[in-house]
């Protein structure tokens, strides 16, 4: 069965995925898979993450090498700062979101 839908004015695809994503009530969940896709993206230590975990703002990275841990924990404001950039810029990520947002904190294990 299809949903018709009547519009006077055309809409933009972006307008469109924005609100089937509010509509779905996924925004929390790709939006934390973007944040994840953003350590990837900017750490470059992706094949040494072993968990990640995202709650309250802050992103818990478990690296297996405590040699990278070290040199990425000098670099975690810069880290911040790219990452969130990298949000800003992906038109997936949902900023507005009360439950999954931009990253606050960075926690190295």
């Amino acid at each position: 069965m299809a949903i018709r839908i009547h519009r006077k004015e055309p809409v933009g695809m972006d307008k469109i995925v924005s609100e089937y994503i509010r509509s779905m009530k996924i925004a929390s969940g790709l939006n934390t898979q973007r944040i994840f896709a953003a350590w990837d993206a900017c750490s470059g230590a992706g094949p040494f993450t072993l968990k990640r975990y995202f709650r309250g703002g802050k992103l818990y990275i478990t690296l297996d090498s405590s040699m990278l841990r070290s040199q990425l924990f000098l670099q975690r404001a810069e880290l911040i700062r790219k990452m969130n950039a990298y949000l800003s810029s992906d038109e997936l990520f949902t900023a507005d979101n009360k439950t999954v947002g931009f990253i606050e904190e960075l926690i190295l294990r």
